[in-house]
């Protein structure tokens, strides 16, 4: 890094896991902000892209930058070599696997007319890789830096509280919550409050009440 550009190689960042696929954290890597992008790698058989749809409208563009992947999209089916694009509208069924050992395929998603905005899963996958290796202070360095990036958002405090929330932790995890809230002048963040199974060794706590009011 110099002058602040970065030049870096996918195959040197750590992967993080993500609902059994192994994420590369591009975006946190990058402190990227104009849209999210990240990697996904895998062997042959392994999954490359966690099976989901994007809502809001959100849109997704995956290149498939080394080896060869066979992309599942709504009802379809491809087979997608090295230099394949595959572009996936919101609301629309999209996984992959990989067909080659050290498949990678990259992806930019984003909404046509807003402004990218990030609560940081993807900076959570790695700091939750780590916690669960033992290295909660790394893992918390991760989530400081993404409040760094992002310190007017609430979804940045709320992965932050999670992380706390997960390791056992519910003083730290409540004080990010508290924030969260404060940050969150949609009302977002109540339906995690409410549905978000990770928080269940919370909810007995008389301060989970004042999440939920």
């Amino acid at each position: 890094m110099s002058d602040g550009y970065t030049i870096l190689t996918l195959d040197k960042l750590e992967t993080a896991s993500h609902r059994g696929s192994n994420l590369i954290p591009v975006r946190h890597a990058l402190g990227f902000r104009p849209a999210g992008v990240n990697a996904w790698k895998a062997d042959a058989g392994g999954q490359l892209i966690p099976p989901h749809e994007e809502d809001r409208g959100s849109q997704e563009l995956y290149a498939v930058v080394r080896g060869r992947a066979r992309f599942t999209v709504g009802e379809e089916e491809a087979e997608a070599p090295a230099g394949t694009l595959v572009f996936v509208p919101a609301e629309t069924f999209r996984t992959a696997v990989a067909a080659e050992d050290n498949t990678i395929v990259f992806v930019v998603g984003g909404w046509i007319g807003e402004a990218f905005e990030t609560g940081g899963w993807d900076s959570f996958a790695l700091a939750d890789t780590y916690r669960q290796a033992g290295w909660l202070d790394e893992a918390r360095a991760v989530m400081e830096q993404l409040i760094a990036q992002r310190a007017d958002y609430w979804a940045s405090s709320y992965n932050a509280g999670l992380l706390e929330a997960l390791a056992g932790n519910a003083d730290p995890a409540f004080e990010h919550f508290r924030r969260a809230k404060e940050l969150d002048s949609e009302g977002e963040s109540a339906a995690f409050f409410r549905e978000d199974r990770r928080l269940d060794s919370l909810r007995d706590d008389p301060r989970f009440e004042e999440l939920l009011a």
